[in-house]
């Protein structure tokens, strides 16, 4: 009997994948994201949430380093700056200043 060719668990996972992304468009992947995304907000409470964020921190804050920080907090800065006009900043200002003195 001659022995069949039989495809890996990985082989067979990617020829699958591959076939699913050729019959499916982004807004299938947005549907499908959304979805999940809703039904895990179902499922879980906001300690769930800062428990993965803190440990998404933690792990992020391992594999950067202070130029990483100070990189993304420039670009954050500058994105900022063109959507916003220079109302925001006072108004932002004087929230942070009623708090101080609270």
């Amino acid at each position: 009997m001659a022995q069949e060719n039989k495809m890996s668990r990985e082989e067979a996972g990617k020829k699958g994948g591959q076939a699913t992304s050729n019959n499916h468009d982004k807004e299938f992947y947005q549907e499908i994201g959304q979805k999940g995304g809703e039904a895990t907000s179902k499922n879980h409470d906001k300690e769930f949430y800062q428990e993965i964020g803190e440990k998404g921190g933690e792990a992020t804050s391992k594999n950067h380093d202070k130029e990483f920080y100070q990189e993304i907090g420039e670009k954050g800065g500058e994105a900022t700056s063109k959507n916003h006009d220079k109302e925001f900043y006072k108004e932002i200002g004087q929230k942070g200043g009623n708090r101080r003195s609270s």
